[in-house]
Protein backbone atom coordinates (compact mmCIF):
# COMPACT_ATOMS: atom_id res chain seq x y z
CA UNK A 1 0.00 0.00 0.00
CA UNK A 2 0.83 3.66 -0.84
CA UNK A 3 0.24 6.40 1.21
CA UNK A 4 0.84 9.76 -0.91
CA UNK A 5 0.12 13.59 1.00
CA UNK A 6 0.57 16.66 -0.72
CA UNK A 7 1.06 20.34 1.52
CA UNK A 8 -1.97 22.04 2.27
CA UNK A 9 0.39 25.13 2.64
CA UNK A 10 3.71 26.21 4.15
CA UNK A 11 4.88 27.56 7.19
CA UNK A 12 6.78 30.83 7.02
CA UNK A 13 8.88 32.19 10.65
CA UNK A 14 12.41 34.14 10.79
CA UNK A 15 12.90 32.11 13.76
CA UNK A 16 16.32 29.69 13.71
CA UNK A 17 16.01 28.74 16.95
CA UNK A 18 12.89 27.13 17.63
CA UNK A 19 11.79 25.18 21.07
CA UNK A 20 11.04 21.28 20.43
CA UNK A 21 7.50 20.97 21.11
CA UNK A 22 4.73 23.82 20.99
CA UNK A 23 3.49 23.27 24.39
CA UNK A 24 6.90 26.09 25.49
CA UNK A 25 6.54 27.71 22.40
CA UNK A 26 5.85 31.76 22.15
CA UNK A 27 7.23 31.54 18.48
CA UNK A 28 4.93 33.64 16.46
CA UNK A 29 4.61 32.84 12.48
CA UNK A 30 2.61 32.77 9.82
CA UNK A 31 0.66 29.50 8.08
CA UNK A 32 0.42 30.47 4.10
CA UNK A 33 -2.62 28.31 2.94
CA UNK A 34 -2.36 27.45 -1.18
CA UNK A 35 -5.19 29.52 -2.52
CA UNK A 36 -7.19 26.36 -3.91
CA UNK A 37 -7.56 25.67 -0.06
CA UNK A 38 -8.67 29.09 1.32
CA UNK A 39 -11.78 28.04 1.36
CA UNK A 40 -11.58 25.78 3.70
CA UNK A 41 -10.32 28.16 6.72
CA UNK A 42 -12.86 30.54 6.45
CA UNK A 43 -14.44 29.74 9.90
CA UNK A 44 -10.91 29.81 11.61
CA UNK A 45 -11.16 32.90 13.52
CA UNK A 46 -8.17 34.41 16.29
CA UNK A 47 -8.30 33.12 19.44
CA UNK A 48 -8.84 29.56 18.15
CA UNK A 49 -6.93 26.77 19.02
CA UNK A 50 -5.91 24.96 15.56
CA UNK A 51 -4.04 20.91 15.18
CA UNK A 52 -1.77 21.56 12.45
CA UNK A 53 -0.09 18.13 11.34
CA UNK A 54 3.22 18.69 9.16
CA UNK A 55 5.77 16.95 7.23
CA UNK A 56 9.39 16.53 9.29
CA UNK A 57 11.11 17.37 6.02
CA UNK A 58 14.35 18.22 7.40
CA UNK A 59 14.38 15.01 9.39
CA UNK A 60 17.24 12.42 8.08
CA UNK A 61 16.15 8.60 6.63
CA UNK A 62 14.62 6.66 9.69
CA UNK A 63 16.23 3.38 10.03
CA UNK A 64 15.45 0.45 12.37
CA UNK A 65 17.90 1.39 14.69
CA UNK A 66 16.42 4.84 15.92
CA UNK A 67 13.11 2.97 17.30
CA UNK A 68 14.84 3.88 20.67
CA UNK A 69 16.18 7.49 20.86
CA UNK A 70 17.47 9.64 23.73
CA UNK A 71 15.31 12.60 24.04
CA UNK A 72 17.81 15.73 24.82
CA UNK A 73 17.58 16.40 28.46
CA UNK A 74 17.06 12.79 28.96
CA UNK A 75 19.08 9.66 30.65
CA UNK A 76 17.65 6.71 28.75
CA UNK A 77 16.70 5.63 25.06
CA UNK A 78 13.09 5.87 24.90
CA UNK A 79 10.82 4.22 22.44
CA UNK A 80 10.43 6.42 19.45
CA UNK A 81 6.48 6.49 19.41
CA UNK A 82 6.89 7.71 23.58
CA UNK A 83 8.78 10.89 22.74
CA UNK A 84 8.00 13.74 20.33
CA UNK A 85 11.43 13.01 17.94
CA UNK A 86 11.45 14.84 14.13
CA UNK A 87 13.08 10.93 13.49
CA UNK A 88 9.86 9.09 12.97
CA UNK A 89 9.13 5.78 10.83
CA UNK A 90 6.74 8.49 8.86
CA UNK A 91 7.84 12.15 9.35
CA UNK A 92 4.31 13.33 10.55
CA UNK A 93 4.39 16.13 13.45
CA UNK A 94 1.93 17.77 15.24
CA UNK A 95 1.38 21.16 16.90
CA UNK A 96 -1.08 22.80 18.47
CA UNK A 97 -0.92 26.57 17.42
CA UNK A 98 -3.02 29.53 18.97
CA UNK A 99 -4.66 31.75 16.25
CA UNK A 100 -3.86 35.41 16.28
CA UNK A 101 -5.22 36.65 12.85
CA UNK A 102 -6.42 35.61 9.44
CA UNK A 103 -6.18 37.77 6.03
CA UNK A 104 -7.44 35.92 3.26
CA UNK A 105 -4.69 32.68 2.59
CA UNK A 106 -2.29 33.67 5.97
CA UNK A 107 -3.02 32.41 8.74
CA UNK A 108 -0.48 34.83 11.67
CA UNK A 109 -0.25 31.74 14.88
CA UNK A 110 1.55 31.43 17.91
CA UNK A 111 3.39 28.47 19.05
CA UNK A 112 5.03 27.65 16.24
CA UNK A 113 7.88 24.71 16.66
CA UNK A 114 8.16 24.24 12.77
CA UNK A 115 10.95 25.58 10.81
CA UNK A 116 10.63 27.81 7.98
CA UNK A 117 9.44 26.57 4.98
CA UNK A 118 7.74 23.62 6.51
CA UNK A 119 5.01 21.66 4.28
CA UNK A 120 1.40 21.83 6.12
CA UNK A 121 -0.17 18.33 5.57
CA UNK A 122 -3.51 19.32 7.41
CA UNK A 123 -5.36 21.62 9.46
CA UNK A 124 -7.97 20.77 12.32
CA UNK A 125 -9.99 22.12 14.81
CA UNK A 126 -9.15 21.87 18.75
CA UNK A 127 -12.53 22.00 20.00
CA UNK A 128 -12.96 22.43 24.03
CA UNK A 129 -13.84 19.32 25.52
CA UNK A 130 -12.42 17.04 22.42
CA UNK A 131 -10.02 15.71 24.43
CA UNK A 132 -11.32 12.79 26.98
CA UNK A 133 -11.40 13.01 30.49
CA UNK A 134 -10.05 9.90 32.30
CA UNK A 135 -12.69 8.77 34.72
CA UNK A 136 -11.09 7.03 38.07
CA UNK A 137 -11.12 3.41 37.74
CA UNK A 138 -12.28 1.14 40.75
Amino acid sequence: MTIRFSPIGTVHTRETKLPRHCSVSNVEGALEIFKEYQEGIKDISAGDRIVVLFHFHKSPPFTPGLLHQTPPGRSRAKGVFSICSPVRPNAIGMSVLTVLEIRENIIKVKGLDMMDQTPILDIKPLAPGSLPVEKDRE
